[in-house]
């Protein structure tokens, strides 16, 4: 037991004792001033100047060069068109596309229809011989004669739109020609007495 308090006395009684520190600067520092690496004789880096020169161009460049000033209309022109066709080609695409999927699940009886209308076009190239205009007339209205028979509803429907367009452009027609009988032949008559008025 005396070991235990003897090994606790000892502590304690030394944390009771103060003690003061002083801190001094020494004499004998002296400030050296910092060496870089290129001063010293070990590391020393020769300075390196370096300048950016351009390659001349060969007669390829050259060439190739002048050609693509020469094609870069062309290319713009081509740029255009493609972007201005572009939206019609997709819309041919799809169109084909749905075409290929309708004949792929046709209705029934949809191929024999079809068979009767391409031979009534083809009656009607065999019957409109040695005229043109008969092969572009002929062909076309014995067509949609056979189509008519079997579609009569749409055949109706087209008949009207077609109707009303050939009397849009019929009425278009008769004002140009009004407009330029106005312009030509009611001046002359006019033009014609004023100069008889001069003599």
């Amino acid at each position: 037991v005396f070991q235990v308090i003897q090994r606790s006395v000892g502590p304690a009684s030394l944390s009771l004792l103060t003690f003061k520190v002083y801190a001094s600067q020494k004499k004998d520092s002296t400030q050296k001033a910092s060496v870089s690496v290129n001063e010293l004789s070990l590391y020393s880096v020769p300075e390196i100047q370096s300048k950016y020169v351009e390659e001349p161009r060969t007669q390829l460049e050259e060439s190739i060069s002048h050609l693509r000033q020469y094609c870069k209309p062309y290319t713009s022109w081509c740029q255009e068109m493609y972007s201005q066709t572009e939206p019609k080609m997709q819309s041919l695409v799809q169109w084909g596309l749905d075409s290929y999927e309708f004949l792929q699940n046709a209705p029934p009886g949809f191929f024999p229809r079809l068979g009767v209308i391409g031979f009534a076009g083809i009656i009607g190239l065999l019957l409109a011989r040695g005229s043109k205009i008969k092969k572009l007339v002929y062909p076309p209205s014995f067509m949609g004669l056979a189509a008519s028979l079997y579609y009569p509803q749409q055949a109706i429907v087209f008949f009207q739109v077609s109707g009303e367009k050939l009397y849009d452009w019929s009425l278009r027609g008769y004002i140009v020609v009004e407009d330029l009988w106005k312009e030509n032949f009611q001046k002359k008559p006019g033009n014609v007495k004023n100069s008889s008025g001069n003599k």
